[in-house]
């Protein structure tokens, strides 16, 4: 389920009130100031469901959010929200800390108190909001953590994992698995957080709980580097190879062939794309970490019932 707005098909005199209106129900509610009200205002802004959590998604013309302690005040159900700056440099003041976010970044945001939040000209991020309920940790170790998320070995990870999320919520929120996502970006904002919080006990909590989740995500991160390994999973991860395996083995999974799927998947997605024909099948294959076109070539077929050639050129006749 989605809720959008595009203040392209509404008229110029009514879209103040329409991104006011939608803010209230997209995120929490807070006066919204726009940089040049009397400008070419414009905004679009998206909500997807992602099961206890959601996606939210704003690009706009220069915006300043203030959430007032009164209104912070009328929130039954506190929320966190771990947002990625797309566009523009956002800046925000909450608890007595200033931040400016540079596009690429993430930003920890209580949407439960006071802040004020903003960007100048063109502008664009993506959020994962999450109820405070939902991550098992103690407030005081959250409201920490938002300001030292940078702090975090954890920090590149679901920074890349959020912002994937939000690159392309419709497709990620109707996929059959969207529920496991769901779960693993949970889990991953916990572990994050724990280890931002500087909290130890709860830190090692997270990390043992979380530590397949985090060993998938790095792996999908990282599928087209050809020197993926097991080795250097568990050198990430700081542990050994054999506690890896066990990891592993306690989730009925067998890293190496759930990697060769993930690749071959990666890997037939790209073959559907119109640009892949001014690409060699085996440079496709090597693009995707397998340093055998041959050995590629056997395990697609095997996976899909056809060659990785017939597949590109079955799916492009049909267009």
């Amino acid at each position: 389920m989605a809720f959008v707005l595009d203040t392209a098909g509404i008229p110029v005199q009514d879209r103040l009130e329409a991104v006011h209106t939608a803010m209230m129900y997209a995120s929490a509610p807070c006066h919204v100031i726009h940089e040049d009200p009397d400008g070419p205002v414009y905004a679009r802004m998206e909500v997807w469901d992602l099961s206890d959590a959601n996606v939210f998604t704003q690009r706009s013309s220069g915006i300043r959010l203030v959430r007032t302690a009164k209104l912070a005040r009328q929130d039954a159900m506190p929320v966190i929200a771990l947002s990625v700056q797309h566009r523009a440099t956002g800046r925000l003041a909450q608890g007595g800390r200033q931040e400016l976010t540079a596009p690429g970044e993430l930003l920890g945001v209580d949407l439960s108190a006071a802040y004020d939040y903003s960007w100048a000209g063109h502008g664009a991020a993506g959020c994962v909001q999450i109820p405070l309920d939902r991550l098992g940790l103690p407030v005081d170790v959250i409201r920490t953590a938002l300001g030292n998320l940078r702090g975090s070995p954890l920090y590149r990870l679901v920074t890349t994992h959020i912002d994937q999320l939000a690159r392309d919520p419709a497709r990620i929120t109707a996929d059959p698995a969207a529920a496991t996502v769901a779960t693993a970006t949970i889990d991953l904002c916990r572990a994050l957080l724990a280890s931002a919080g500087r909290s130890r006990t709860h830190t090692r909590q997270a990390l043992a709980d979380t530590l397949l989740t985090r060993v998938l995500a790095y792996v999908r991160q990282h599928l087209t580097d050809p020197a993926l390994s097991p080795a250097t999973i568990a050198a990430a991860h700081n542990i050994s190879v054999r506690h890896l395996y066990k990891v592993c083995a306690g989730a009925d999974l067998s890293l190496e062939q759930w990697i060769i799927s993930e690749r071959l998947q990666g890997a037939r997605h790209e073959l559907l794309q119109r640009g892949s024909a001014r690409r060699s099948i085996a440079a496709i294959a090597r693009g995707w970490g397998f340093r055998d076109p041959t050995h590629f070539a056997r395990r697609f077929k095997e996976r899909y019932g056809m060659s990785p050639r017939q597949w590109r050129d079955s799916t492009h006749d049909a267009r």
